[in-house]
């Protein structure tokens, strides 16, 4: 089998193709490669989606403010993506609708309609309502917004993601697939010997490191991505990063209705407001441009009152930093196109292809969580001469759902309601938690539970030991921070003495992870 534990030493094992980097790029290409019949090897130094993925604004969507700087490319693409992403795994993704105020002395609103209607066409809109106008003096949509300030609006469609999982479950499908996903796996050296690379990599829990051997290296380091070019790859790249801090917060929620706001500032940034785990209000982003170890990257106490004080510029009640529940930031790497302010950076992807000693080493600038299945695609093509890769499946991952989104997009309410059903202790709430984080993988590891007792110990907020064994078993989550921040996002439900309870019960309990269900197609 493909799947080994970590700190197994592959001696004469050659991997068509080794992946430093465990975000949505890199497990996107993963997932690929590996449908396509090629051997994948891909480490991460931390957990699944630890980076810059898990601290997006939780959006599939096309960007409608890139129109602004002329990225109509872009936007197109993601456009496209945000419907093909949405069927392969609508359990973590779902509509949403945007509320978009106008208000003189910033755009005009015969720009704002122009700019909806490319929204709508140019991306092939088939599922998603339309643009339509708003009267906020009698739609509910206007009642939070300070009143008599803002009479009319635009509301468009985009997409909300839970983008740590999207992550998580796209490793899984790879390793499902015959990928080897290593997390806590660090890559310390790189060589070239005889045209194949060689990838000294070191399990950061217990020190052992062993030697993984590849045609084809994808550098998916994300803010890292330089980095890994100075371990030894022997590439002078040409390419530079741009490291741009994105931060947000959350607040208890801030109103009923289930639309989102997109407000405009008259520094020329956009912040949203997004309704966010039933209970709370997401508010987001910032963008500065950032120095220094984006593992230690937080939100500010300036970005936190920039963003309380831009959204009390529409909102009847006032957000204050006192209100605040929860922040996060994260660093988006983002290909340095020379833009004089971080906001105006391109969120589009670039590659640069080195061939030091005769193997394609290929290392990925910027992208967006929306355009990753793309990005894995164009990063295929560039390395096909040099893998082989199999035409005939060119685009399968458009197609073939990701694990538990085998359902159609409007199917996710009934299979809460059938959980609900079948597991009559399940509350409402608890069901379509699980719905929406598993999706019909869910009785994978509820099984024939009759009761909450038979799902072992609880840990608070409906998270079971069940689940828990689930998570450490076939989604490598070794820690109580990976399963309430990322896998579950009950961090803000739970209590310190919760979470802490959580990773000592983790401590003292092996799990074994789960080996790949299907072996890759080999070329020999």
């Amino acid at each position: 089998m493909n799947g080994r534990a970590p700190g197994t030493r592959h001696l004469d094992k050659i991997f068509d193709l080794a992946i430093i980097g465990g975000g949505i790029n890199g497990c996107g290409i993963a997932r690929d490669a590996a449908g396509r019949g090629n051997s994948v090897f891909l480490c991460e130094m931390n957990d699944l989606a630890s980076g810059t993925s898990s601290w997006s604004t939780k959006l599939v969507h096309g960007g409608l403010r890139y129109l602004v700087y002329y990225e109509f490319r872009l936007v197109r693409e993601a456009l496209i993506e945000r419907e093909i992403l949405w069927q392969i795994a609508p359990h973590i993704i779902r509509p949403l609708r945007f509320v978009l105020p106008h208000h003189s002395g910033l755009r005009p609103a015969w720009l704002l309609r122009l700019g909806l209607f490319l929204y709508d066409h140019i991306g092939g809109r088939n599922l998603l309502p339309p643009t339509r106008s708003v009267d906020l003096t009698r739609d509910e949509v206007g009642r939070p917004l300070v009143p008599n300030r803002y009479t009319r609006a635009f509301e468009y469609s985009d997409c909300f993601v839970d983008d740590a999982r999207l992550v998580v479950l796209t490793a899984r499908d790879a390793a499902d697939r015959g990928a080897e996903i290593r997390t806590r796996t660090r890559a310390v050296a790189i060589r070239q010997v005889d045209g194949i690379w060689h990838v000294k990599v070191e399990d950061t829990s217990g020190g052992v490191r062993s030697t993984i051997k590849a045609r084809a290296l994808v550098n998916a380091g994300g803010p890292w991505v330089e980095d890994v070019l100075r371990s030894g790859a022997g590439v002078n790249a040409r390419a530079k990063v741009r490291l741009v801090q994105g931060s947000h917060i959350v607040v208890r929620k801030l109103y009923a209705h289930d639309r989102a706001y997109m407000f405009q500032n008259s520094d020329g940034r956009i912040v949203f407001v997004i309704p966010y785990q039933d209970d709370f209000t997401l508010i987001g982003t910032t963008d500065r441009d950032f120095d220094g170890d984006p593992s230690k990257v937080k939100a500010s106490t300036e970005e936190i009152k920039y963003l309380c004080d831009s959204v009390s510029e529409y909102l009847a009640k006032p957000v204050s930093p006192e209100d605040v529940v929860w922040t996060y930031a994260g660093v988006r790497p983002l290909y340095d196109d020379g833009a004089s302010e971080a906001k105006a950076a391109t969120r589009d992807y670039v590659f640069e292809l080195d061939t030091p000693g005769g193997a394609p080493m290929l290392s990925i600038y910027g992208g967006k969580i929306t355009t990753y299945r793309r990005l894995a695609e164009e990063a295929l093509e560039r390395l096909a001469p040099y893998l082989g890769s199999f035409k005939a499946k060119e685009g399968w991952t458009g197609k073939s759902p990701l694990p538990g989104g085998d359902m159609d997009v409007s199917a996710v309410a009934a299979l809460s309601a059938e959980l609900a059903r079948n597991y009559p202790f399940l509350t409402q709430a608890h069901a379509s938690r699980l719905a929406h984080a598993y999706g019909t993988r869910a009785v994978k590891w509820l099984g024939n539970a009759k009761s909450l007792d038979d799902l072992g110990l609880s840990f608070g907020a409906g998270l079971t030991e069940s689940e828990v064994r689930h998570l450490m078993a076939h989604e490598w989550a070794r820690s109580a921070e990976d399963i309430v921040w990322r896998r579950s996002k009950l961090g803000l439900r739970l209590s310190v003495g919760e979470i802490a309870a959580l990773q000592d019960w983790i401590a003292a309990n092996h799990v074994t992870p789960e080996r790949p269900l299907l072996e890759a197609g080999r070329r020999k």
